[in-house]
């Protein structure tokens, strides 16, 4: 913060990327910080890691034989390879702590940390890339806690990328958007959000088989006369912009028609955002890198002992859909702008909106969507799972402390769960080589969303 402050070009020509390699700009060098001190707390007092670090100790986990594999995530996940080795440093992390122990790992990941996990379960057994073979998974990784994972992405990286938006900054006042304008305008942002590709890797996957069209989404309510299928809506159906609003799979293309050509080429040839609708499809995308991201087209490893733990929080207002409107500031270089002007109060015939922002279910950033789709029906398949991994989904209803600013010990917050008292006793018991006890516990109506998803599995 002091470097951004004190030093705004400076800052931002470190923390982007090079817009066309989507490596490090000549003469700059950028790393993350590594080891349990980089995890532990973001800033003095603000934990994230450090309570689960903790009760793992406490069990006889430390750095002798536990560590942490931080990512640069501002970059598109084969650059991780290619600059920082960071599969191939993983790789044998783990190995070397299997022949150390004589047992096989634990791995813990969360949000889009679990994307990264779910590439690199492939990468690690590819030919060419990890060499690992396709019994590597299955020697090596006893279980995998996936811990909020944004695995089939998060719809509020859109908004983000398109107009360097999002409900946080939507919501401040007049006078802070006044400052945050003068100090990094929309624009600034959305080419800073850009030129970290790493983010886009969280684009939401599944298009409108998942998401929804112009009248129906999967998890509509009742009486809701607006589909949340309309991701990107114009009030004015008269503008310039576009004729009609926008489902999930049209914002994808829009977003490249009204961003630079480097920016698309990047996010394409790294990553992808469909269905695959077979088992032969499935198995031809294995071979495929820009595929491995997608667990929609892709499948978990032939790991039948795997087990693989669903955690992560329901029953908090998340992002869904935005209205947008044309920019005022023809001088911003972006088109459009979330139309902050539009506010409702919380009702069945549209559903909150929140200065421009329409919520919906998850964790206040990951769509239940998202975070339950594959563990509650997706990897229970053959076409997405022909090994019959384990897949245990364990919901955790948002219950916060109102006095406690992070939650208290019974929060689901996207980011203050990991220091939720039920999360980590799970977590113990699975390190500890019991999570065979932990019982499948759904709370949302995740398995009838999953129901109405519109992807077949009859010819499987």
């Amino acid at each position: 913060m002091r470097a951004l402050v004190m030093d705004k070009a400076s800052w931002k020509r470190h923390v982007m990327l090079d817009k066309d390699t989507g490596l490090d700009p000549p003469g700059i060098k950028l790393r993350a910080a590594q080891g349990f001190d980089a995890a532990d707390f973001f800033i003095t007092g603000y934990w994230i890691w450090n309570k689960i670090l903790e009760n793992l100790a406490t069990i006889g986990y430390d750095p002798s034989n536990a560590f942490t594999a931080a990512y640069d995530w501002r970059m598109s996940y084969m650059n991780y390879e290619i600059r920082d080795q960071y599969f191939t440093r993983l790789k044998s992390h783990i190995e070397v702590a299997v022949r150390v122990s004589n047992a096989k790992v634990v791995l813990l990941s969360h949000s889009m940390g679990s994307q990264v996990l779910y590439y690199f379960l492939h990468w690690v057994e590819a030919e060419g890339h990890g060499n690992g073979g396709p019994g590597w998974v299955e020697a090596y990784v006893d279980s995998w806690i996936n811990i909020s994972g944004c695995m089939l992405g998060a719809v509020k990286d859109l908004p983000a990328v398109l107009s360097g938006e999002m409900k946080d900054t939507a919501q401040l006042n007049a006078f802070a958007v006044y400052g945050l304008e003068k100090f990094l305008s929309r624009y600034e942002r959305a080419e800073i959000f850009r030129a970290m590709p790493g983010l886009s890797s969280m684009l939401p996957m599944g298009g409108n088989a998942v998401w929804g069209d112009a009248n129906w989404a999967p998890d509509d309510q009742p009486g809701q006369n607006i589909s949340y299928g309309n991701f990107i809506r114009f009030r004015d159906h008269n503008s310039t912009l576009t004729a009609r609003n926008l489902t999930v799979e049209d914002s994808l293309p829009y977003l490249f028609s009204n961003a630079e050509p480097w920016y698309k080429a990047m996010v394409q040839s790294s990553f992808s955002h469909g269905v695959a609708h077979s088992i032969r499809e499935v198995e031809d995308n294995q071979r495929i890198p820009a595929k491995w991201l997608n667990p929609l087209e892709t499948r978990l490893p032939l790991a039948p002992s795997l087990k693989i733990y669903c955690f992560y929080g329901v029953g908090k207002d998340t992002e869904r859909a935005y209205y947008y409107r044309s920019d005022d500031e023809p001088m911003s270089g972006l088109n459009v702008t979330l139309d902050t002007s539009f506010i409702s109060a919380a009702d069945t015939t549209e559903g909150p909106v929140d200065h421009g922002v329409v919520m919906g279910e998850g964790d206040g950033t990951v769509n239940l969507l998202s975070s339950g789709y594959m563990c509650a029906k997706g990897w229970k398949t053959k076409r997405y799972n022909p090994a019959g991994v384990k897949v245990t989904t364990y919901e955790m209803r948002h219950e916060p402390d109102r006095f406690n600013p992070r939650g208290g010990p019974n929060t689901a917050d996207h980011v203050d769960i990991l220091g939720r008292s039920s999360l980590n006793d799970l977590i113990l018991q699975v390190a500890g080589g019991r999570g065979e006890l932990i019982e499948e516990t759904i709370h949302s109506r995740i398995r009838e969303y999953a129901e109405k998803v519109r992807i077949r599995y009859d010819e499987d």
